[in-house]
């Protein structure tokens, strides 16, 4: 006869059997479908039950992370680290990951300053540390020469020219971006409006551009150039970029149908569908049917899985002609081969 599971208590408090699972299972779920706040909220409670769970504090990092809380996610990995939870190389780099969101880059060189030193780094991660710390190096002698050097105003101008065309990567691109998130940027608006109706500009870089002349309000109309395509649009009437209608209504209409039978699979394609409209902004791709879409990233998301993926299968499922589905197909495709930045 199975043994009775006797039932928690903390403080005053009595949980339930199975409890703990159950908000385990709901909270990697929820993260699974980038709802990351409710993630947090049943993870927490998860935590709460079991403090040395390593699928749910790992979790719970990653949810942190996702939700753009750097400074949890810094202190729960830390903790990991210094446990032995999880796998090491794994956990520092996503420590490493968050101390980049929070530009602490002192602390990382520090951190694999260390391992170095202890010589456990594995073979095949030497030069993806030894990069990293290259790269820290650099922002950490650039911080504090900012630091000792700006005495100025900070919203005044850095240099006469960003040379955007001379950015090749994304390290790059990133560094000026940060730099000019903290700036007037209006004295580049003439430079930041030849790169966004370059065809040589890269599509990933115009739209952080775009972004950042949204949230700067920049109320001027522009003209922006992606895949032989030219639009004019305003930055501050354009919507969010992780809120576009059209990708919205796309995702709303893949969780209709795969929500409940495969939300993993949902998850990947939603990160996929995410991906190919940051690219694209603020372009409004053919087809215009947002079921089409769906069933394009669909079919493709299956393929990519090694599945097989019968596009008249899911025209019939979806109620869309083939034809449109695979336009949406071709320029998915298009918009992978040419748009991946580089890092």
């Amino acid at each position: 006869m199975k043994k009775r599971e006797r039932v928690k208590r903390k403080e005053n408090v009595i949980f339930f059997p199975g409890l703990e699972q159950r908000l385990t299972e709901k909270g990697l779920e929820s993260l699974q479908l980038k709802k990351f706040e409710e993630a947090i909220e049943l993870l927490e409670g998860a935590k709460e039950l079991d403090s040395e769970n390593g699928d749910v504090l790992m979790g719970l990092v990653l949810a942190y992370f996702e939700a753009g809380a750097y400074r949890k996610a810094k202190k729960l990995a830390n903790e990991l680290l210094l446990k032995g939870i999880g796998d090491y190389y794994q956990m520092v780099d996503l420590y490493l990951t968050i101390l980049i969101q929070l530009h602490e880059y002192q602390e990382i060189v520090s951190t694999i300053e260390v391992l170095l030193d202890e010589k456990e780094i594995p073979p095949e991660k030497q030069d993806h540390f030894l990069t990293i710390l290259q790269f820290s190096k650099r922002m950490a002698e650039q911080n504090q020469a900012d630091v000792e050097n700006d005495n100025s105003d900070v919203t005044g101008p850095m240099n006469k020219s960003l040379n955007l065309f001379s950015l090749q990567n994304t390290t790059e691109q990133m560094l000026l971006l940060s730099k000019l998130a903290e700036r007037n940027i209006r004295p580049y608006i003439e430079e930041i409006t030849a790169y966004l109706i370059a065809e040589t500009g890269q599509s990933f870089f115009k739209t952080t551009l775009l972004t950042l002349l949204k949230e700067q309000e920049y109320d001027k109309e522009i003209e922006v150039q992606k895949f032989h395509q030219i639009i004019k649009i305003i930055p501050i009437k354009l919507p969010e970029v992780h809120a576009q209608p059209r990708m919205e209504k796309i995702i709303e209409h893949l969780k209709d149908y795969l929500e409940n039978s495969n939300p993993v699979l949902l998850a990947d394609i939603i990160g996929m569908v995410e991906r190919i409209f940051f690219i694209s902004y603020p372009f409004e791709l053919e087809p215009k049917n947002a079921k089409a879409w769906a069933a394009a990233f669909h079919v493709l998301a299956e393929e990519y899985m090694g599945n097989d993926a019968e596009i008249i299968d899911r025209a019939e499922e979806y109620g869309v002609p083939s034809e449109e589905i695979n336009l949406a197909i071709v320029k998915i495709r298009e918009i992978e081969e040419i748009s991946y930045p580089n890092f």
